[in-house]
């Protein structure tokens, strides 16, 4: 299922960035468009992950930098039965996290400064746990290359404004091929939208609900989240909005929040959340809930928290 998802988002990305090629270069630009594309879709299948990091600044860390962040991952991965994932921070005030990599073996897992300020430790844990549920279902390689081929659809698209052809025999008028290929930039940030539908967010809610078997620290997380959102920009994805889909809530201010609709209301993943707890037998939100062993958590511990049944993890 997920190589036939996979494939059909290519193929409508590749169709579209052959599209944008003829507007703004006639038969000859689609050609061109369509080889561009081909080489494209390889290159981003083993370097999108990698693209999408640099992209958002984001710096590589280990264990001895970020002991406690690290131990976390370790130890949730170690839950859902994945390879650590390369671990990652953004500098940046706004709480969010997201990850990438095109299989569980390649994958990596990046969180903001914000997220690490802003967060307690358990919260945390329920953001990780959400990230890795996506790893486990094999969202991120979707995701990373969608970010990537819209990216560059945008990009063409503003070529094609500047530099739309002359008419020719068969082809269109290049104010007009213009028009048309700046247009062509919110629609890859539609199909993005169709592509990672707001089901897969609820998905990965749910078996990182699994997987911390604490659905409540996501929810508290999602609401702290929420509300520190507009406080802070993510110039990195403001310049990339065809990557808003792969954080956990949409880093996306203003206007173009409204144009890439990737992600459920928070509010109804909350609730959701507290239906899972609720069939856990785990309070409501806002009451007490359990915390984890607080100070350094030494390699290879795992904490009573994290100690849930295993799987399955379908």
């Amino acid at each position: 299922m997920h190589f036939i998802r996979t494939g059909f988002l290519l193929l409508a990305l590749t169709l579209l960035f052959v599209m944008v090629g003829y507007f703004v270069g006639g038969q000859t630009g689609m050609v061109i468009a369509f080889l561009l594309a081909a080489a494209m879709n390889l290159f981003a299948y083993y370097n999108s992950d990698k693209m999408v990091l640099r992209m958002h600044r984001a710096v590589e860390t280990d264990r001895e930098s970020a002991p406690e962040l690290y131990s976390i991952i370790e130890q949730l991965s170690a839950n859902a039965e994945l390879p650590m994932p390369k671990v990652y921070v953004i500098e940046n005030p706004q709480p969010n996290a997201f990850a990438t990599g095109r299989n569980p073996s390649n994958s990596a897992v990046a969180t903001t400064t914000g997220l690490l300020d802003m967060l307690t430790k358990e919260e945390v844990a329920g953001v990780i746990a959400h990230e890795l549920a996506h790893i486990k279902n094999r969202d991120t390689l979707t995701m990373a290359m969608t970010a990537t081929l819209a990216g560059a659809i945008s990009m063409l698209a503003q070529f094609g404004l500047f530099f739309g052809r002359n008419q020719q025999r068969g082809g269109v008028l290049g104010p007009i091929g213009g028009f048309i290929a700046i247009l062509a930039a919110p629609l890859a940030a539609t199909l993005v939208q169709m592509a990672i539908s707001r089901s897969r967010e609820f998905a990965a809610d749910e078996l990182g609900s699994r997987i911390s078997q604490r659905p409540l620290w996501l929810a508290s997380a999602l609401q702290k989240l929420a509300q520190a959102k507009g406080r802070f920009r993510l110039a990195s994805a403001e310049a990339n909005p065809a990557s808003a889909h792969l954080f956990i809530v949409n880093p996306l201010a203003g206007g173009l929040s409204g144009l890439f609709m990737t992600h459920p209301r928070t509010e109804d993943r909350i609730a959701r959340l507290q239906e899972i707890a609720a069939g856990m037998g785990q309070v409501q939100l806002g009451g007490p809930q359990p915390e984890m062993e607080r100070g350094p958590v030494a390699a290879g511990a795992v904490p009573p928290p994290f100690k849930g049944e295993k799987g399955p993890w379908s």
